[in-house]
């Protein structure tokens, strides 16, 4: 039995239940479309597929509870994946163990309203302002990415593009703020006061396995050599189809970077479009931090300092921060045909 199907029989009734009652609320957080956005709304709402349950079967956590970093080490190894937040000075910590099962929580963070949000077919954590609604899993897929729906109005969202493709808010974005994809030593040496979802979500899962494979050591559906189980509608060969690459998108264009030699270039700077960038590396999460820099600052990595609140150093000040985020390359290539690729 395949992973997927190993997935879908977990499941329990219940969980594949749509809500008999709709979330009255306002609709989210909203902006102009700040990425690029290839492909036609009619070409991604032809592309949709459904990904086997059905909208909510894979539920979202909506009452997230959690704990200390200290009471997490029974749960949690310092190998696992975590996906991390920081936020009006509060560190959280999510489980990918936890959010394999249910793809989004909806939380709040000093009284902002906030959905983590995490695809395991593309390995994409991206964080949302959800408003005085919220985010759930709708069961469909584009270019094998979780399309979530917002409960005030139905519309449909690709995580990946952060626009609506479908729905009363089609064309539109959704405001974005940065997740951490790390391991659970590097979050805890960061954010030693982290808080930590537990597994006491409501719902009877085996949260001490994952369905579609594991990151420590890659196996299953993540080795970067697998294929992908759904169609796109972009293949570029240039990277093993799930190799994680760092990309950033903005309105100059969309940018994917070798990690690799992000680590070892420690500082890189480049241009997309009419624009200089600078994407800089942080050893102590392992990923990286975008910004924009309209001018043209050069970037000293030997003076660079990290912490709790990121980056820090002469010039930092002068540079706009960027959201990016660790993806799959067939992913980001099938989203971002034209994207730029720094090896």
């Amino acid at each position: 039995m395949s992973s997927l199907n190993v997935f879908k029989a977990a499941l329990p009734l219940v969980a594949l239940l749509t809500p008999l009652v709709a979330v009255l609320a306002a609709p989210p957080n909203i902006t102009p479309p700040s990425v690029p956005v290839v492909y036609s709304l009619d070409a991604f709402r032809e592309a949709v597929r459904s990904g086997g349950p059905g909208k909510d079967g894979i539920p979202s956590i909506d009452q997230p509870r959690f704990q200390s970093a200290a009471q997490a080490e029974g749960f949690l190894r310092d190998e696992d994946i975590v996906i991390g937040v920081y936020r009006h000075g509060e560190a959280r910590a999510y489980p990918q163990r936890i959010l394999v099962w249910h793809e989004i929580v909806n939380d709040e963070i000093d009284g902002e309203p906030l959905s983590i949000t995490y695809c395991p077919l593309t390995g994409t954590a991206l964080g949302f302002r959800r408003g005085d609604t919220e985010l759930g899993v709708s069961g469909n897929l584009v270019n094998s990415n979780l399309v979530m729906y917002d409960r005030a109005t139905d519309s449909a969202w690709p995580q990946i593009l952060g626009v609506a493709i479908d729905g009363e808010l089609a064309g539109r974005g959704l405001e974005e703020f940065r997740l951490f994809w790390t391991t659970w030593e590097r979050w805890k040496a960061r954010h030693p006061e982290t808080r930590v979802l537990t597994d006491q979500t409501g719902y009877v899962r085996n949260y001490r396995r994952d369905p579609y494979g594991s990151y420590h050591p890659l196996g299953g559906y993540y080795r970067p050599d697998s294929r992908h189980l759904f169609p796109v509608m972009n293949q570029d060969g240039r990277y093993a189809p799930k190799e994680m690459v760092f990309g950033l998108r903005t309105e100059d264009g969309a940018l994917a970077i070798d990690r690799g030699t992000l680590r070892e270039e420690s500082v890189i700077e480049t241009r997309l479009g009419d624009s200089d960038y600078v994407v800089i590396h942080d050893p102590g999460l392992g990923t990286g931090w975008a910004f924009q820099n309209p001018e043209a600052i050069e970037i000293d990595a030997t003076a660079l300092r990290f912490g709790p609140e990121g980056v820090s150093g002469p010039g930092i000040e002068k540079l706009e921060p960027v959201n990016a985020f660790e993806a799959m390359w067939f992913a980001w290539a099938a989203f971002y045909p034209d994207t730029a690729v720094y090896e």
